[in-house]
């Protein structure tokens, strides 16, 4: 599951964190649950969470299970992840 959880993010959801100069990292993959950390621009956005709640997590949902737990974090990016 995490390996398709990282192709999902990388081709459709970090283009779009991207484009509004945010930044999203998976941390965390394990039992139908997908942690994700946001920084950048999203960090401070009052929309992250309409963003996270009304487009990330019924993506994740629709191509992971519909039972898969989604939560987000706020916080600087693991700098061994660029």
């Amino acid at each position: 599951m995490r390996e398709r959880a990282e192709a999902l993010i990388a081709e459709y959801i970090r283009p779009l964190v991207e484009a509004d100069g945010g930044r999203i990292e998976l941390v965390d993959v394990s039992d139908k649950r997908v942690v994700l950390r946001f920084s950048g621009m999203c960090a401070g956005c009052p929309g992250q969470p309409f963003t996270l709640s009304r487009v990330i997590e019924p993506l994740i949902k629709r191509m992971l299970g519909a039972d898969t737990v989604v939560e987000a974090r706020i916080g600087t990016l693991d700098p061994q992840s660029d």
